[in-house]
């Protein structure tokens, strides 16, 4: 079994930055296939924001997102990371992070939700003036 805790969220205004993390138990991120970060805004599905493959640390962005933020890990402290700069009012949503256990015969597995064994609860990111 894998535990998942994410922290970091909170209230900021426009063009603020944020740090998520995602600390694990029970396994090690680099033992996984891959690990991710989604976000689902009230009303909406939820969504793709990161993924870094283990293999290989190959990261892949949804675009809404890219060049703004920046997923990466630190394997000492078995934690992942999601650094959120120049943060927009449509970035406001919960956040989750997940890993991806069992590998996958679908290509391109690491970009959605169902591509992925565990879960975290979620940390509200909230950006308003």
């Amino acid at each position: 079994q894998v535990h998942l805790v994410e922290s970091g969220g909170g209230l900021v205004p426009p063009g603020d930055s944020l740090r998520l993390s995602c600390a694990a138990s029970g396994r090690t991120f680099s033992s996984g296939y891959a690990v991710g970060w989604f976000r689902q805004a009230p009303g909406k599905e939820r969504e793709f924001v990161a993924t870094m493959t283990n293999w290989n640390a190959n990261t892949k962005y949804a675009d809404s997102v890219k060049g703004r933020f920046t997923i990466y890990r630190d394997n000492t402290e078995n934690t992942i990371y999601l650094q959120m700069n120049n943060l927009k009012p449509e970035d406001t949503a919960l956040y989750y992070c997940a890993i991806q256990t069992r590998k996958r015969g679908e290509s391109n597995s690491e970009l959605y939700d169902h591509g992925y064994d565990y879960w975290g609860q979620g940390t509200q990111v909230t950006v308003s003036s």
